[in-house]
């Protein structure tokens, strides 16, 4: 069993990494302090495509560099220990876009990729979130064309985008769930609110109302029926990144506190010496062991061309574990370094912030072990204790 990363492996992982550090950490404080210019964000994502990074989990047939899962996942490590969401800045096209037929490539998959425009994904609403057959946004085919009416919320990212990829229900059925690329500045588009929440994120989740948009036909992305099960592949994708991003918080915050315990001496020695604070670091260095081997598995099992179902039900042990890894790891962190730790200047702090999320987003940690119990149910134990197939 050949557990090392490849010679490309590492590049790929050592650009990201140094991405990350030049381009990302720079400007944390003035996102959070919401003072980060366009002209910033233009430059990074300039630095993105040079750096190989841009529509990173994109075949080259699509605009893409042709990764494999697990270069993917090094890839969102390195990215994810930004603080503020920064990582975000790192574009691509979403997953959803490359189902699209052959106009939908040219028009928005493949420029999207390239940093030309970007879309954003308006799924969750008032009444439906872990449960999308509570969706009330609903689409109805006149003359052609099609009306949607609806109301989202969480719309991650739609101050940056273009265009929204919106689920509605065709003729307000839950069965025909059905996916629509929405120009964000149509007739009917309308911003209700912007939200503010705990952690600084580089860009908005708008609540978007959709007041009778119309839209031609070529703007429904894949069949009618077929957009939840477009929606769930983009969920098992983003899961598994989540986990990533979760794993690079994890392990900044772990390496800013070992750092300060080397560095703060009290009662004559450096607190790293008290039983306390190694104890500390040692579970933390543990919990971060257990989650990269975990997610590098998983990652390993997708690039070898595991069975989608295993991606999905092992996708969600992933981003459970490494979502409340991090919270925890995240808090040891902040304990160590005291009150530097509660300063917003200090990276730490804002890792506290950022993580939290990620046990909520893109299916909460109830919903992942709901799948995993459903799982269990439907093929055994063994899917998660066993080993190989």
């Amino acid at each position: 069993m050949d557990l090392s990363l490849s010679k490309e492996d590492l590049a790929i992982q050592s650009r990201a990494r140094a991405f990350a550090e030049q381009h990302l950490f720079p400007h944390e404080i003035a996102t959070d302090e919401r003072k980060i210019k366009e002209k910033t964000l233009v430059e990074i994502r300039k630095q993105a495509i040079a750096h190989k990074l841009n529509a990173y989990n994109h075949t080259k047939k699509d605009g893409g560099h042709g990764y494999t899962p697990l270069q993917q996942v090094l890839i969102c490590e390195e990215i994810g220990k930004a603080t503020c969401g920064l990582w975000t800045v790192v574009f691509k096209a979403s997953t959803p876009l490359k189902h699209g037929t052959k106009w939908q490539r040219e028009t928005f998959l493949l420029p999207f990729n390239a940093g030309k425009g970007r879309s954003c994904y308006a799924i969750t609403e008032k009444d439906a979130g872990s449960d999308p057959s509570y969706v009330k946004t609903k689409a109805t085919k006149k003359k052609g064309k099609w009306v949607i009416s609806g109301e989202k919320w969480f719309v991650t990212s739609a101050d940056a985008s273009s265009v929204v990829i919106v689920h509605a229900h065709v003729d307000g059925d839950p069965k025909k769930p059905t996916l629509f690329i929405v120009d964000k500045d149509a007739p009917g588009v309308k911003v209700k609110r912007i939200p503010q929440f705990m952690h600084s994120y580089v860009y908005e989740h708008y609540e978007m109302v959709f007041d009778k948009v119309t839209v031609d036909d070529n703007r429904r992305l894949g069949e009618v029926g077929q957009g939840f099960d477009l929606t769930k592949e983009w969920f098992t994708e983003t899961r598994i990144e989540i986990a990533a991003h979760c794993l690079g918080a994890a392990i900044r915050a772990t390496e800013v506190a070992n750092h300060y315990a080397e560095e703060r001496v009290q009662f004559g020695k450096p607190i790293r010496d008290f039983q306390a604070i190694e104890f500390m670091l040692a579970d933390m260095a543990v919990e971060i062991m257990a989650a990269k081997s975990l997610l590098y598995r998983v990652a390993a099992e997708v690039s070898e061309g595991m069975d989608p179902k295993l991606v999905h039900a092992r996708a969600s042990a992933v981003k459970l574990y490494n979502s409340e890894m991090a919270g925890r790891v995240v808090d040891k962190a902040l304990q160590i370094l005291g009150g530097r730790g509660y300063m917003r200047e200090n990276p730490v702090e804002r890792l506290y912030r950022d993580v939290r999320v990620d046990r909520i987003w893109e299916g909460t940690s109830e919903i992942q072990r709901m799948v995993i119990g459903g799982q269990i149910k439907k093929r055994g134990l063994g899917i998660y204790t066993g080993w190989g197939g």
